[in-house]
């Protein structure tokens, strides 16, 4: 690439974050996959496999989301008192795509803060 580290535009975190593209030039995907980082990105060749959050991404996700799943599983027991088989089948189709879904952004975004403030550790 003829373009220097420098005349890369400096993206918000939130918008990298939200899109899931790369933090270097916001074009490329940032994930193949659910959840894994791509090595590179495939429009501007940024090395990725540098980058390292791993549970970083899903202690701050299963904080909220723990603590949402447990509100409403109270509320529907206290509120409909339904059988116990219930709870069993609704929690997990609720709670994993509400996991990736808070997962995902959590993780595009330590990877653009890791970016942004350890371009020297990841040798750029």
């Amino acid at each position: 690439m003829s373009e220097t580290p420098t005349s890369w535009p400096r993206l918000p975190i939130v918008q990298v974050a939200l899109a899931g593209r790369c933090p270097r030039c916001g074009k490329g995907r940032l994930f193949k996959g659910v959840l894994q980082v791509r090595d590179q990105c495939e429009v501007c060749g940024l090395d990725l496999r540098q980058s390292d959050v791993g549970d970083g991404a899903a202690v701050p996700a299963l904080f909220v989301l723990g603590t949402i799943i447990v509100g409403l599983a109270f509320w529907v027991e206290f509120r409909f008192s339904p059988p116990l088989w219930v709870h069993a089948v609704v929690w997990p189709i609720v709670s994993v795509p509400l996991a990736i879904g808070l997962i995902r952004p959590t993780k595009a975004a330590l990877v653009a803060m890791q970016y942004r403030y350890r371009r020297s550790e990841m040798g750029l």
